[in-house]
């Protein structure tokens, strides 16, 4: 189970979301007044977060969206390899590669820690430590 289910209304700028089988951070919902033959309408703007392609959905504000669960871990940093890193999980001590964001370029060392997400089976890099 690497989902869960709220209804759009609910979310809010910086959670994520699921939009076309990929996970996205929401940037702006706006929503407009229910009126005479109808119910209220959301507008989602979204990005993904391993694409950076920016997503919009229309719903009515009281459908269902999927929302990824993260999983949050530290690993430790066994090599470095031109635009990729090799890391051991500090739990399960399962090794697996990454590639290395734009921001962490260059201030990576090996053996030092970093935090890395799970998002629906995909691994990311967030934070040094």
């Amino acid at each position: 189970m690497t989902t869960t289910r709220t209804t759009i209304k609910n979310l809010k700028p910086g959670r994520f979301c699921v939009i076309d089988d990929e996970p996205c951070k929401v940037l702006n919902l706006t929503t407009s007044h229910p009126g005479k033959h109808g119910g209220a309408k959301a507008r989602l703007d979204a990005v993904g977060i391993f694409d950076n392609k920016k997503r919009s959905v229309v719903k009515p504000a009281d459908s269902d969206i999927e929302v990824p669960i993260v999983d949050k871990r530290t690993g430790q940093i066994i090599a470095i390899t031109g635009n990729s890193v090799q890391i051991m999980d500090m739990e399960s001590y399962e090794t697996f590669e990454a590639p290395i964001p734009e921001e962490f370029k260059g201030k990576l060392e090996q053996g030092g820690e970093i935090l890395y997400w799970i998002l629906m089976g995909r691994k990311m890099l967030v934070q040094t430590k």
